[in-house]
């Protein structure tokens, strides 16, 4: 408690303090922000996209660990079971089918990573993030029907160089520690090395487990990064990462079914047949990017090698609302092991031309296994524990080509065209290890799938002003088809799943106004999916149901502002508003909103009728903002005191897939988070308080009905995301 009133007394007094000082000044010129979204380097000004680009400096000052505190609007990230999944302009992949392609791909320097776990600390020594909204289906590798996020690592430097910062978290309990060294090993050689270490205690505690404090995190992250640059002809940058996340415990807690969400931050679970609750994951990345001059082009090269093996094990609070604690009645257990190896070519002109052009291809080779147990203790009828093997083998290859024609120095006219092929083979197969499962069948299903997909964009692009661009475009993304992984009582006939595709209408302006002071931009914007891939939990028959809704629809604004009144002064705001609906979707699950009479989630014929066509999609809001204002305070003896506070705001949203005005729907929140540094202006060292929602809002990021008779009184689960958490930083550069 004493952390928290130090934080927020003096980060009103900084605040009052630094205003006063700012008062005569001068603005200052907002620096270029360098992308590479389109393969080439450009100023983000430039790029006739709607995207937002999160720097290092701003990710480390808050300690952001996971896509769920990057704060973008009209990006979130969901939760239900464990898995993060990551939503642009209203549509993502749900994570209760392990083996789903992600809708919003990530890219770590330059190499297709489609599932969470190959990266589970991305934001870890970085020059920076680039989340790119909408369609991305040309110019990256596969997979981005919604969008793509691109995470670019911070390289070797010219000049030896170094930083360690630690830090201790006073609410969560614990320590976290990274730096680097990094330098020239000779005129031609360079190297960059980058730890991480974490131990923190959780934030929900578990009387079951003597008050431990959930989900700990242990982790352990090493980078080792060299760029090999013997002349001006060629270079090449190879990378070796691993990574180990030992997590102990779970955030899911029980709550009524009326009366709206009523999360807490308390638990009561012990360990089951299926051990202790908790997430391990080990993985290891190797990357190269080679750069070749062949006359006045560049020959470019990627090179991916991704593996990891991980297991997830659920338990569910074990708490009655009502009052006292069930015996243990359900968990899961899911191992996972995964391999990939990718390869990317790309030829591109030198830019500045008339015509500018890149050609490429690319191809990747997948390997996934999940394994799945369940196990039930029900009263009255006795303990199963139903197991199901999943494995896939994925091949894809793809040709793709833009081009940008100079029409004149304000006016410039883009396309671009992707034709990607992919193969897999599935096989699931389920068993019953303990007792006969008394809900689904035992069954088991295989197939193949053949696929080929062309994403076509154009784009329209005219200077109005020197420092003001405007932009039209239109594109389309598509993500192949695949199988049900984890869902009992699948056959032939429910087995495989169509691939989805996107189509994007989007016109946007940029503009640097104010001789530089500021940066103003907005886009407007409509989605359309056809065969969105969707999976959606029936509780009457304790399953979740995997399948494509016809069609669906986002429409949408977006802008951002970056001012800079008075020197050492940034204001940096951004807001989206975004209607997102499913325009058909025959055969849909019931609701909780429709009434009986509409959809019987007890009559199949019923279900069979339904159409959700006019009704939202899960896990969106309609309107995200963030508004983050920092100042950079000059004091005696070369001293700076720098203060910032950012505010992040949702409005509702459902996070259950069945929709609940109860126990399902989040209501609208603003976290409050800040930092006060004090520094030398030359920055040899630094000292900081950091605060994470500060007004210390409990909110959910996923939801869902534990039905009778799998538990003895039906109620909601919540995934809990964390409270206020003040913690101290200190760090030295050499």
């Amino acid at each position: 408690m004493n952390a928290r009133i130090l934080f927020v007394t003096t980060a009103l007094a900084s605040a009052l303090a630094t205003a006063a000082l700012a008062a005569d000044q001068a603005g200052t010129s907002i620096g270029e922000v360098v992308v590479t979204a389109q393969k080439r380097a450009e100023n983000v000004q430039d790029v006739p996209i709607s995207m937002e680009v999160v720097s290092a400096e701003a990710i480390e000052a808050l300690h952001t660990d996971t896509f769920r505190q990057l704060s973008v609007p009209n990006v979130n990230v969901g939760n239900i079971g464990g898995n993060d999944v990551i939503y642009i302009r209203g549509f993502g992949s749900p994570s209760q089918n392990y083996s789903f392609d992600q809708a919003v791909s990530l890219y770590v320097d330059g190499v297709y990573a489609g599932r969470s776990r190959q990266f589970m600390a991305p934001f870890f020594d970085l020059q920076r993030v680039e989340v790119l909204r909408g369609p991305q289906g040309a110019l990256f590798g596969k997979n981005t029907a919604a969008g793509a996020i691109a995470i670019i690592s911070a390289m070797p430097t010219r000049e030896f160089e170094g930083a360690v910062t630690g830090v201790y978290n006073f609410d969560e309990k614990g320590p976290e520690a990274w730096g680097y060294v990094s330098g020239p090993i000779n005129d031609s050689l360079g190297i960059r090395v980058a730890a991480k270490l974490l131990d923190k205690d959780g934030y929900v505690k578990n009387t079951g487990q003597n008050g431990r404090e959930e989900t700990s995190n242990k982790q352990a992250l090493a980078r080792v990064i060299l760029r090999y640059a013997p002349n001006d002809v060629f270079d090449y940058t190879g990378k070796v990462e691993y990574s180990q996340s030992v997590q102990r415990g779970n955030v899911t807690v029980a709550g009524p079914l009326t009366g709206g969400q009523q999360p807490k931050l308390t638990r009561y679970t012990t360990d089951g047949p299926l051990g202790e609750a908790g997430f391990d994951t080990f993985a290891w990345n190797v990357s190269g990017t080679g750069n070749l001059q062949v006359g006045d082009l560049t020959l470019v090269s990627v090179t991916g090698f991704s593996t990891f093996k991980a297991k997830h094990t659920n338990d569910f609070d074990q708490t009655n609302p009502a009052g006292g604690v069930f015996p243990h009645t359900v968990s899961n257990n899911y191992p996972e092991r995964f391999q990939q190896w990718s390869q990317e070519l790309r030829l591109q002109s030198p830019g500045d031309q008339t015509l500018d052009w890149i050609v490429g291809a690319y191809y990747d080779n997948q390997q996934y296994m999940v394994d799945q147990y369940n196990y039930y203790s029900i009263a009255g009828l006795g303990n199963f524990m139903p197991y199901s093997h999943f494995k896939q083998q994925a091949e894809s290859w793809s040709v793709f080509g833009q081009g940008t024609f100079n029409i004149s120095e304000q006016l410039r006219l883009l396309g671009s065209l992707r034709y990607s092929h992919t193969k897999k083979r599935g096989d699931f197969t389920t068993k019953s290890l303990l007792g006969p499962f008394p809900f689904r069948p035992i069954t088991s299903a295989r197939n193949n799938i053949s696929e080929g997909n062309i994403d076509p964009s154009v784009t329209v692009q005219y200077d109005v002003a020197p420092r003001v661009m405007v932009y039209a475009t239109y594109g389309q993304g598509s993500k192949s088809g695949g199988f049900v992984s984890n869902t009992y009582g699948t056959t032939n006939a429910t087995f495989t799943f169509k691939p989805e595709k996107s189509e994007n209408i989007e016109a946007g302006v940029k503009s640097t106004l104010a001789d530089g002071t500021l940066v103003v931009n907005a886009a407007v914007y409509k989605t359309k999916f056809e065969d969105l891939q969707v999976s959606t939990y029936n509780s009457n028959i304790q399953s979740y149901i995997v399948g494509n809704a016809a069609k669906a629809s986002s429409t949408g604004v977006e802008a951002s502002v970056v001012w800079s009144p008075v020197r050492n002064l940034t204001v940096t705001a951004n807001g989206a508003y975004q209607d997102v609906k499913y325009d058909d979707y025959p055969g849909a699950q019931c609701l909780a909103t429709q009434p009986i009479t509409v959809c019987n989630p007890t009559v199949p014929a019923s279900v069979l009728a339904n159409n959700l066509k006019g009704y939202p999609l899960p896990n969106i809001s309609k309107w995200s903002s963030m508004i983050r204002v920092q100042y950079v305070a000059e004091l005696p003896n070369g001293l700076q005191l720098t203060s910032m506070l950012s505010v992040n705001s949702r409005s509702k949203f459902f996070n259950s897939d069945d929709q609940s005005r109860d126990y399902g729907l989040q209501k609208g929140y603003s976290k409050l988070d800040g930092r006060i540094e004090l520094a030398p202006e030359d920055g040899p060292w630094h000292v900081a308080l950091v605060g994470t929602n500060l007004t210390d809002e409990i909110t959910t990021s996923g939801s869902f009905r534990l039905p009778a008779p799998v538990a003895p009184v039906t109620r909601a689960l919540y995934w809990v995301e964390p409270g206020r958490n003040i913690s101290i930083e200190a760090g030295v550069k050499f």
